[in-house]
């Protein structure tokens, strides 16, 4: 074998295994996002088609926080502070931005529950995450979503002790700062919001 097709060979296997890795790095968050809705892991709340099951008689409590990004020129609140939830049972909940800037100005929100035991219990069915919204000069937007709690909660002995779950969303500008901030692999996944405006 010559000298140059055994550089050849291995500049391939060398080009083949950087690809590889820049891939792998690619699909690093998307597996952990996976990883994490499966098991609940990190605060992930577990997201599906599943319907809630119906109640037990039993409720849970269940805050609303929310916050926003350093340099998002908005107000972001719950307009529930804290609500009971019979468990196995759909609710509603709903934030409010407002842009306070003299332009448009687009942002995106991740969530996340706390304690991040009691993750794997909590169903989103609709919510605003991970959607790209742009609010006008001034606007301010209603953001709906409904969950539900799985009644599992009180039986499992890892978190028959969890009498209040936190939900808590943020908002960022873009993706890249939620990644930057170390909160894009532990944030649940997006599924889909209906968005009304004022």
């Amino acid at each position: 074998m010559d000298t140059r097709r055994a550089n050849r060979i291995i500049a391939g296997i060398f080009t083949a295994v950087a690809i590889g890795m820049v891939g792998m790095s690619f699909a690093a968050i998307p597996l952990y996002r996976v990883f994490c809705q499966a098991t609940g892991y990190g605060g992930t709340p577990k997201i599906g088609a599943a319907a809630a099951p119906g109640g037990n008689g039993r409720t849970i409590r269940v805050r609303f926080n929310a916050d926003t990004y350093p340099g998002l020129p908005w107000t972001f609140a719950p307009d529930q502070v804290e609500i009971a939830v019979p468990l196995g049972e759909d609710h509603l909940a709903s934030y409010t931005a407002h842009n306070k800037a003299r332009s448009a100005v687009t942002g995106v929100a991740l969530y996340n529950i706390t304690p991040e035991k009691a993750a794997k219990y909590f169903h989103k069915t609709a919510c605003f995450c991970f959607n790209k919204q742009t609010l006008e000069p001034g606007q301010t937007m209603d953001f709906p979503l409904s969950f539900w709690v799985d009644p599992a909660i009180g039986t499992d002995p890892d978190t028959s002790d969890v009498q209040t779950v936190t939900l808590s969303y943020t908002f960022f500008r873009t993706l890249e700062d939620a990644e930057k901030a170390g909160t894009l692999a532990k944030a649940g996944p997006h599924v889909g919001p209906p968005t009304k405006q004022n």
